[in-house]
Parts: C-alpha cells; sequence; structure tokens
C-alpha cells in the first residue's frame, strides 16, 4: 500500500530532575553540596532511509515518544542523558506542523537528518547554587520538559522528469517500455492508482528518473480523479511531460485540459519546461497521423508509440538533454 501522507504525534523526553545532596565523608563532613545534573531527554530526528519508499509504517504507531533523561546522583554524578528517537523516512519526505502549519523541514538525500521535536535539558543540582553566604544550599532545577507537537509528514517523489496525463493516455506503457518498472496496465481508465518510478538508462552510463502519477481528469485541481492527490509527486520533477493520445476526439482540447488543471492546482509547477508526446501513434495508420496542435510553451512535441518502440529513442534524448542543461544551471 502506498501512503504518502500521515500525521504523527511526537513526544522528547524531559530532562531529569537536579539533586540535593551533601557531601558527607571521612575528613570531610561538612563537605558542602555535592547534588549532581539530570541528563538530557532524548530528542526526535526524522532520517531519510533510502530503502523507505512509503510511509505505511506510521499509519499503525502514529504515537512516538523519546525517553526521559535520568535525575542527578548525590557525588557530583551527572544523570545519564537519554538516546535520541529516530523517526525513518523515505528520501523526499517534508514535515509541517499539523496544528500551525509551519514548515519545519525536509529530507532529500539519503542520510539526511532532521531535529523535529528538542530535548528537554537537565536541570542542576544544589551544587551549583551555593554561595558565600548560603553555604547549604537546598535548591535545585528540575529537568526542562522535552518539545510535544503533532507534526504531518508529506512524501513528494524525488524525480527528474514527471508524466502527466488522462487516464489511459499511455503513460504506463511508456514506463514499462523506457525503465525496469512494471507498473500496471490495463485497457481502463485509472489502471493507475498510486505513482511508480522508472530510471531510463541510457549509453555512457547517462541515466534520469521518471514519475508516472494516476490519470488527471477535468476538474483534479478540485479533487475530482486522482490527480489532485498526486499531484505533489510531480512537484520536484525538473521537467514535465504531458502525454496526449493522438486518437483524442481534440488534441488540442486534451492539451489545454491538462495545462488547465496543472495551472490551477500549482501556477510555479505549470512555470516548469514541459515536453509533449503524442502517444499511441500505432493505433493511426500509416500517413494518416492528424494535425497536431501547435505548443508553442513546449520544448518539444514528438510523436510517439511505445508498443510499437517509434519514436522514443528521439523522446528520451530530446529529454536527457534538457535534463543536463537544468542540472548544469542549477
Amino acid at each position: 500500500m502506498f501512503i504518502d501522507q500521515v500525521t504523527v504525534d511526537v513526544r522528547a523526553g524531559d530532562g531529569g530532575s537536579g539533586m540535593t545532596a551533601f557531601r558527607h565523608e571521612t575528613f570531610a563532613p561538612k563537605g558542602g553540596p555535592s547534588g549532581g545534573d539530570g541528563g538530557r531527554g532524548g530528542g526526535v530526528w526524522v532520517v531519510a532511509d533510502p530503502n523507505l519508499y512509503t510511509l505505511l509504517d506510521y499509519t499503525y504507531r502514529p504515537k512516538w515518544v523519546a525517553h526521559n533523561g535520568a535525575p542527578g546522583g548525590p557525588t557530583q554524578q551527572t544523570g545519564r542523558s537519554a538516546d535520541d528517537l529516530v523517526l525513518p523516512v523515505p528520501a523526499g519526505t517534508v514535515v509541517t506542523d499539523a496544528d500551525t502549519g509551519e514548515f519545519v523541514g525536509e529530507v532529500l538525500v539519503a542520510g539526511d537528518r532532521l531535529l523535529v521535536a528538542k530535548a528537554g535539558r537537565g536541570g542542576r543540582g544544589n551544587q551549583h547554587f551555593a554561595t558565600p553566604t548560603r553555604q547549604t544550599p537546598y535548591h535545585y532545577q528540575p529537568g526542562e520538559e522535552g518539545q510535544h507537537r503533532r507534526l504531518q509528514l508529506t512524501l513528494k517523489l524525488i524525480a527528474d522528469v514527471g508524466l502527466l496525463g488522462e487516464p489511459n493516455a499511455g503513460k504506463s506503457t511508456l514506463l514499462a517500455t523506457v525503465t525496469a518498472a512494471r507498473p500496471k496496465i490495463a485497457a481502463y481508465p485509472f489502471t493507475t492508482l498510486e505513482p511508480n518510478l522508472g530510471v531510463v538508462q541510457r549509453s555512457d552510463h547517462r541515466s534520469f528518473v521518471i514519475a508516472d502519477i494516476p490519470g488527471i481528469i477535468e476538474g483534479a485541481h478540485a479533487g475530482k480523479g486522482l490527480g489532485l492527490k498526486f499531484l505533489r509527486h510531480v512537484e520536484r520533477t525538473r521537467i514535465l511531460l504531458y502525454l496526449v493520445p493522438v486518437d483524442a476526439a481534440d488534441l488540442a482540447a486534451a492539451y489545454a485540459l491538462l495545462r488547465r488543471e496543472v495551472a490551477r492546482f500549482s501556477p510555479a509547477l505549470a512555470e516548469r519546461p514541459h515536453a509533449v508526446a503524442w502517444t499511441k501513434a500505432d493505433l493511426v495508420p500509416e500517413g494518416e497521423l492528424p494535425k497536431l496542435p501547435d505548443t508553442p510553451d513546449a520544448f518539444a512535441s514528438v510523436v510517439v508509440s511505445a508498443v510499437a518502440r517509434r519514436g522514443l529513442e528521439a523522446l528520451l534524448e530530446t529529454l536527457y538533454r534538457r535534463l543536463a542543461e537544468a542540472r548544469a544551471s542549477a
């Protein structure tokens, strides 16, 4: 099951309290205050794990609590600090405060760490409160409370190229043809129910990652279909590839629909460089291809057939070159 958004309740550990104690040893019956400091509580960290691809685990366990620090000891002994609590998540996870909507941070690369709940500091023992006029202090500090917050974890897949198209536009077929991914393919709408990633391998060790999301229908920006739920997964892509089947009733209208829905979801995403692939060319007899509409905003317009492997080489090479330019400029 692909889960890409969850809410979790996290609590960092409290700091241990300081201690009130006095030193009583041979030859030092009035050795003065010797209460030790409390240990630090455990903090809560979100860490990107390269072996994870979904947030499913957090639907079964929504509450996470770190251990508290130990209290101070009687002979200036500092209490044991608690270990930090680590929450492993897929790379590309965004963390926001579920109550305020405040952006907390994100982890993009395997090994990235983000502190999401600050641990409580340990309190000071009475050894720190002795003065020339108060040599037997009974005062100590309690440990500081650890931070408690509700967090929303949102996964946004990291890919180079995002595939966008209406249901049955040929996105999954294209992904399965040019990568080793094996998405579900069938002759009915909304075959794809969750995002899929695939790696395109080119010559000379060149490669890039493609993300396929469920089909977009009119009104997707308002929550119709599955498009709105998964459009966030192409927000990180450098390039968008719009797929329009050549047997569509109105090619220009189909292309305009996709552009309009993306713009209504995110104007910034609509500004992303994009190309257009006119798919399913194998369904049209040779020489009877309909007149393709103008796409002045697209950097490429290519007729392809994933089944017949027609036009794929030109499409992939064009995408890779544009990606190389984007990576160089970045």
